[in-house]
């Protein structure tokens, strides 16, 4: 597996190595041992997957502290524009972002430490997405920055405007207007 540095420390690209023959192919999209030898150590507890259709947009959603969770994500089908926004309070990448295609052709993945928003917008006509949580979800504990904030600078490779969202999504508030119970000096999140 190569890990692939972003402008965001902490936030990795993971590309794997395919095995290629007359069959098809193989790879080892996840090993504890080399995802704590190569990225850190993390101790992955639930696994989800959603299936979206193009022109959906699902974010920028996190879970709060005490549940705050990392997440390793990828698409098994189709293609996605996976995004990370830290919103970490004195990080000095605050507001930042970084934006990956992710493809059942390119295999990639996108690990996203706790501290960060994460989103993403379907780009096929139907994307089956997945993705590892190192903490359990909790209802009462989920948060968001809206999608649509042009402040955040982000290109997602679709007509945003007539994008299809839940209606949670469209609630979320502007980067601006948001108070964020992430703390950059806290090294349970700059870790």
């Amino acid at each position: 597996m190569e890990v692939i540095t972003t402008a965001i420390p902490g936030v990795v690209i993971l590309q794997p190595k395919i095995f290629n023959d007359s069959r098809g192919y193989f790879f080892e999209s996840y090993s504890k041992r080399v995802f704590d030898e190569l990225v850190r150590p993390v101790y992955f507890v639930q696994d989800n997957e959603s299936c979206s259709t193009r022109g959906v947009m699902r974010g920028l959603h996190f879970q709060k502290p005490p549940y705050a969770q990392s997440k390793m994500v990828r698409c098994v089908k189709g293609a996605v524009l996976d995004v990370a926004v830290d919103i970490r309070k004195g990080s000095p990448t605050y507001g930042q972002h970084v934006a990956v295609e992710l493809t059942q052709d390119n295999h990639r993945q996108l690990f996203i430490p706790r501290g960060f928003a994460h989103g993403f917008a379907v780009l096929s006509d139907i994307a089956v997405f997945q993705y590892k949580c190192d903490n359990y979800y909790h209802p009462e504990a989920e948060g968001g920055i809206s999608i649509a904030d042009a402040s955040l600078g982000i290109d997602w490779h679709i007509d945003a405007e007539n994008a299809v969202l839940s209606e949670k999504d469209t609630r979320h508030p502007l980067l601006k207007d948001f108070d964020s119970p992430f703390d950059y000096n806290t090294d349970y999140y700059n870790s």
